[in-house]
């Protein structure tokens, strides 16, 4: 087990107030050079150069070489963990092989900007209607820019140090990592569950006439009223909803039947409601509260007028906006359409079905994985189950149609580990490469070039292997590029007061699954037990994610909320 996964463990076993064993002195590892992602091959194992706040036993921020020989904690030279969950360190939530940018001449790392745009026919620009993302993106970088801390970088030679970054930059640097995908037009039928690209104006006043909104009798003037006659002097039908003739002008004393919907005819004052009439010697009618004026009636342009704005851009279509549209006189919609993803599920140690045997364990983000993408907004293509094969990897990779894959484990740098070299392999831009936050920490952002003669390239979310750190790795990157795919704004994370202590970590962020409980003034959140990266009794049972802030929180302090997508 690495140093990070002890103290997560370690964390997670105080909030559940069980005692935990006293664990052996952690080796010391030997002093290596820091290299960068692209030339880790030609790593000299006999150089280290411990990163800002990182002790020489593994607990801090690793090296990107982390994961040959010493991403599990071990000295070089000692074996690499296997395995997915507990003492996995290559699927598990170790701090290994995460950083943000790529090492650029100075030292300076890349920030969270769009992927390639060295190539204009990656651009949104002449690929449909911008539905204001542009603004969004660009407060995003801007936001991401003001909130670097990046530590300066530490040369050694012509090496370049580049950390981690923090969880609030890489939310930002998702966030502004792309485009919204093409706009199209779909029929109303089609569009529930996409994101409007273009503002919805009515095209007709609402109601778009005056209409009654009870059953009764219209009536002009104050009463008592006669039944309004025909020439012949038979009493005049009443009217229904979706009359097609033009109901008859009404004299002073008059009245008509009226249905609920129907148009109101020309002179009405009022709409009487039927059990407030009451008839005189069968030929006249009175009521005993008159109505006022105006009463019971539907204006026309009470709701909108034509030309009006009603939703704007950004807006999820739901059940309710297609209820608008049609009453506003859609047929169709301008939509950005569901980004398409694809999960690609890594590790030989996985088993699909059946119990845990032989040294391999159950499968248990593959099912999960893509019903979290779709709850996200994304339409979920495909999960394969890959195993440790590069070159299926690489294969599935590059020729992918999907806006987003995301992969389960493979994200550090073992034996085993095929993500990295793929990316490299395939000239894959990385705009987030570790983050500090627990658990979750190894996860990455990459962007893809265009393959197969496709105008805009893809990106990859790698998540760690370990269940709650895959989580944590969704909502923090996963989630803000689905939004941006789909032209959708990045919500505002409200907040909650802790009704309980929570532990955490020196320097990094918690992600804590927490319940609500009580309400009004005494409303809280509580930390719940099962909060450590392999385990999924706490998520499963949460109400959402508590962000936690370096150095834990004390009960009766408000932190972050990120809420669950059901």
């Amino acid at each position: 087990m690495s140093g990070s996964d002890e103290l997560d463990e370690a964390i997670a076993l105080a909030n559940s107030g069980r005692a935990r064993p006293t664990p052996p002195p952690a080796p010391r590892l030997k002093r290596i050079r820091r290299i960068r992602w692209d030339d880790w091959e030609n790593l000299d194992e006999d150089e280290f150069d411990p990163g800002p706040g990182e002790d020489e036993e593994g607990e801090g921020e690793q090296p990107a070489w982390a994961g040959q020989g010493a991403r599990s904690g071990t000295a070089p030279g000692q074996g690499p963990a296997r395995g997915g969950h507990p003492g996995d360190t290559r699927h598990g939530d170790q701090d290994t092989g995460g950083r943000s940018g790529e090492a650029r001449p100075g030292g300076a790392p890349s920030p969270g900007a769009p992927s390639y745009d060295a190539h204009p026919a990656d651009s949104r620009a002449d690929a449909g209607t911008d539905t204001g993302g542009t603004a969004r993106r660009t407060a995003s970088r801007e936001s991401a820019s003001r909130e670097a801390r990046h530590t300066a970088p530490r040369q050694h030679g012509d090496r370049s140090r580049v950390s981690a970054a923090t969880w609030s930059e890489a939310v930002a640097t998702a966030a502004g990592a792309a485009d919204a995908l093409p706009s199209a037009t779909v029929p109303l039928d089609r569009a529930l569950g996409h994101t409007l690209a273009a503002a919805v104006t009515a095209l007709t006043d609402l109601p778009p006439f005056d209409t009654s909104a009870m059953d009764g009798w219209a009536v002009c003037g104050p009463g008592p009223w006669v039944p309004a006659r025909t020439a012949d002097g038979a009493e005049r039908p009443g009217l229904l909803a979706g009359d097609r003739s033009e109901p008859p002008q009404l004299a002073d004393g008059e009245a008509i039947r009226i249905a609920t919907g129907a148009r109101v005819p020309p002179g009405t004052s009022a709409v009487l409601r039927w059990e407030a009439a009451e008839r005189i010697g069968g030929a006249r009618l009175r009521s005993p509260s008159p109505p006022q004026a105006g009463a019971d009636i539907r204006p026309r342009g009470q709701e909108c007028r034509e030309g009006d704005a009603l939703l704007p851009p950004g807006r999820i279509v739901t059940p309710p906006v297609l209820g608008l549209a049609a009453a506003a006189g859609y047929d169709e919609l301008e939509i950005v359409p569901r980004p398409r993803a694809e999960v690609l599920v890594l590790g030989d140690e996985l088993l699909h079905s059946g119990l845990p045997r032989d040294g391999r364990i159950r499968d248990a983000l593959g099912p999960m994985v893509g019903p979290w993408l779709t709850a996200l907004g994304a339409e979920v293509v495909a999960t394969r189950l890959l195993g440790d094969d590069a070159e299926a990897l690489h294969e599935a990779v590059s020729g992918t149609t999907a806006d987003l894959i995301v992969t389960t484990g493979g994200t550090a740098r073992g034996p085993v580990d095929h993500l990295q070299p793929t990316l490299r392999r395939m000239d894959a831009r990385l705009l987030v490469r570790g983050v500090r936050v627990r658990p979750g920490h190894p996860m990455l952002l990459a962007a893809l070039r265009p393959q197969q003669g496709r105008r805009r390239g893809s990106h990859l979310v790698g998540l760690p292997g370990n269940p709650l750190a895959a989580l944590s790795g969704l909502v923090t990157l996963a989630a803000p590029l689905l939004r941006a795919l789909a032209g959708r704004a990045e919500p505002e994370l409200r907040k909650a007061t802790l009704g309980a202590e929570v532990s955490g970590h020196p320097r990094d962020t918690r992600l804590v699954p927490v319940r609500h409980e009580g309400s009004g003034i005494r409303a809280r959140i509580r930390p719940l037990r099962y909060a450590g990266p392999s385990m999924l009794r706490g998520v499963a049972s949460c109400d959402a994610l508590a962000v936690v802030p370096p150095g834990g929180a004390a009960p009766g302090e408000d932190v972050p909320l990120v809420e669950l997508p059901w």
